[in-house]
C-alpha cells in the first residue's frame, strides 16, 4: 500500500492571494502593537526583528540604549526592504524609550525571565500593547524592567536557557496578535 498523496487542490498562493489572506487578517485586527528594542547590536538580529515586526503590524519600533538602527548597512541583508516599512525612532535610554511608548498609549510588556515574570500565554497583551526586548547578551535593562507595566517569559522545556533576541520577538511578537485573533 502506498501513502496517499497531497490533498488534491493544494498548492501555494499566488501572489495576489496571499495579498487577499493578508488583508482579511488585517481587517480583524484592531489593537495597536508596539516594539522597544533596547541594546539589540548585531546588525542581523535588527533586521530580522524588523521583518518580524513588518509582518505582524507593528506601527512604531522605538530602539533605545546602543541598539543598531535600522539604517546601518547590514540591517537590510535580513530585513529585506521591510526597514521602509515600520516607522522608528532611537528614544535614548530605555526610560526615555519607556516615556515615549505611554505617550502613545501603550501598555509596556518586558519579554525577560524575571522571578515575577509571568509566561507569555498569561501576559496581559490585550489592547494596545508595545512589547520589548533586550540585548544579546544581558536581556532587557534593570531601568527598562522597573519601567515595564509587567514581565512575562516565553515557557522553554529544553536544555537551553534562553532564545535568540530575535526569535523571542517573533514568538512575543505572533502571541500578541494570536491572543487578539482568537478573542
Amino acid at each position: 500500500m502506498t501513502a496517499p498523496g497531497p490533498a488534491q487542490g493544494r498548492r501555494q498562493l499566488r501572489p495576489t492571494d496571499v495579498k487577499r489572506l493578508n488583508r482579511d487578517w488585517r481587517r480583524r485586527t484592531g489593537s495597536r502593537l508596539g516594539l522597544l528594542v533596547e541594546s539589540v547590536t548585531q546588525p542581523f538580529n535588527i533586521g530580522s526583528i524588523v521583518r518580524s515586526a513588518a509582518v505582524f503590524g507593528v506601527e512604531r519600533l522605538w530602539l533605545a540604549g546602543n541598539a543598531t538602527p535600522l539604517t546601518h548597512r547590514n540591517v537590510a541583508k535580513t530585513a529585506l526592504g521591510t526597514e521602509r516599512l515600520v516607522p522608528w525612532e532611537h528614544a535614548g535610554s530605555a526610560a526615555e524609550a519607556a516615556d515615549a511608548v505611554r505617550k502613545e498609549g501603550l501598555r509596556l510588556v518586558a519579554v525577560e525571565l524575571t522571578a515575577d515574570a509571568v509566561p507569555l500565554h498569561e501576559a496581559p497583551l490585550d489592547g494596545d500593547v508595545c512589547l520589548a526586548v533586550g540585548g544579546e547578551d544581558h536581556g532587557c535593562s534593570p531601568a527598562l524592567l522597573a519601567a515595564a507595566d509587567a514581565v512575562a517569559y516565553i515557557p522553554q522545556i529544553g536544555r537551553v536557557g534562553s532564545l535568540n533576541v530575535a526569535v523571542a520577538a517573533a514568538i512575543a511578537l505572533a502571541e500578541a496578535r494570536r491572543r487578539e485573533w482568537s478573542a
